[in-house]
């Protein structure tokens, strides 16, 4: 039997417990949705102001941002006077809890929303079918002529395009490394990852420029007029499948390769000094050096590179609608989803290839994350 004191200590922990649970769901709701008032009623402001622009940024800068920044500060400050260990407790909440709703807003709600939209009609209002025929968007996904095209592009880009990114990446990492103009060299490589990719296709659509045969007619794209110096015959480089997918990806190549080394360099620098003057010492090549305890040890890093990459070569777009529009063999997924929603207005096949799209990118994430745990749990 419990005396009246072990009965009043029990409820006096229970009523503690209760207490801290209510004001975990308080702050986490609490903050969040004072977050999203913040934000929402300066959303209407900018929408419907007629204030000049430069008043529009200076209130998106301080109201949106730093209203924001204070509504944090003040509800950190409430909860750091609350008594004994709750503040601790329900610290982590006020800074989690708006992270998880607008996470949820803004990727988890599209998600489901689109798994439905992809069993429905073109107008994404009656659903597509009954039975199995509810399947018939992503039939069309993994049967339909063009789509299999799309695959087989984006596989190209996936190999190729990665492939590329690193291997010239690792080499530049490896050369720059043990050259006094490191810096410089890096620079360059790294510039073309401040040009969007739309900028990019620009800029490489002039390289690639076709402008026929005549009499009359002068090339002016670069790679044509060296072609063309050289005592070749000018071609229309972005019409002549396959090859016209390899021009491409080495697009993607130019910029993502700055990325691949500046990443790889850092990891290169963190390989022991002792580890290779111990290898030398033991007769080992320059060469066998690199593959037997440089590539090992930045294996993490590599792992983590090519993965990126490949996430980019999936869910590309950008290169594509400018150069080609997805013509002469070169479409890829996202083009063709870009295709189906926009240009031929089919809801329903364009949100099916939207989650075979991210079907395929997730894999490529859960390991992006396992990688990242591994390296953490290492240091």
């Amino acid at each position: 039997m419990q005396g009246p004191h072990e009965k009043s200590c029990a409820f006096a922990h229970f009523i503690s417990w209760f207490t801290t649970i209510i004001g975990r769901v308080f702050i986490s709701l609490f903050v969040p949705a004072i977050t999203f008032l913040v934000l929402w009623k300066v959303f209407l402001f900018l929408r419907d102001s007629d204030a000049p622009q430069s008043i529009i940024v200076l209130v998106a800068i301080l109201w949106g941002v730093g209203g924001v920044a204070m509504l944090f500060v003040i509800s950190n400050w409430l909860v750091e006077q609350l008594p004994g260990n709750w503040g601790r407790r329900l610290q982590p909440f006020v800074f989690i809890g708006p992270a998880v709703v607008i996470m949820g807003w803004y990727l988890t709600i599209p998600v489901f929303r689109t798994l439905v939209l992809s069993f429905k009609d073109p107008l994404g209002q009656d659903w597509v079918g009954k039975g199995w025929a509810i399947f018939n968007n992503y039939k069309f996904a993994f049967t339909d002529r063009i789509m299999l095209e799309t695959f087989r592009n984006n596989f190209l880009w996936m190999v190729l395009g990665t492939a590329l990114s690193v291997g010239v990446g690792l080499l530049i990492a490896v050369l720059a490394d043990r050259s006094q103009f490191e810096s410089i060299y890096k620079a360059i490589i790294f510039m073309p990852m401040a040009i969007s990719f739309v900028g990019a296709g620009v800029i490489w659509k002039f390289v690639y420029t076709y402008r026929g045969e005549g009499v009359g007619i002068h090339e002016i794209g670069i790679l044509n007029a060296i072609v063309l110096a050289l005592g070749g015959k000018s071609q229309p480089w972005l019409s002549l499948p396959p090859w016209n997918n390899l021009f491409l990806i080495i697009i993607m190549a130019w910029l993502q390769t700055g990325f691949a080394m500046v990443v790889i360099s850092s990891a290169i620098k963190g390989v022991p000094f002792e580890l290779l003057e111990a290898a030398r010492i033991d007769g080992a090549t320059e060469v066998q050096a690199f593959f037997k305890i440089t590539i090992p040890y930045i294996k993490g890093t590599l792992i983590t590179v090519t993965t990126t990459i490949i996430i980019f070569s999936l869910k590309l777009f950008d290169i594509v609608r400018v150069m080609t529009g997805g013509n002469n063999g070169t479409n890829v997924i996202a083009n063709e989803f870009y295709l189906q929603r926009f240009t031929y207005g089919n809801t329903g096949r364009a949100s099916a290839i939207a989650i075979v799209l991210l079907l395929a990118v997730i894999p490529v994430i859960i390991n992006n994350l396992r990688e990242f745990n591994k390296n953490r749990r290492a240091f």
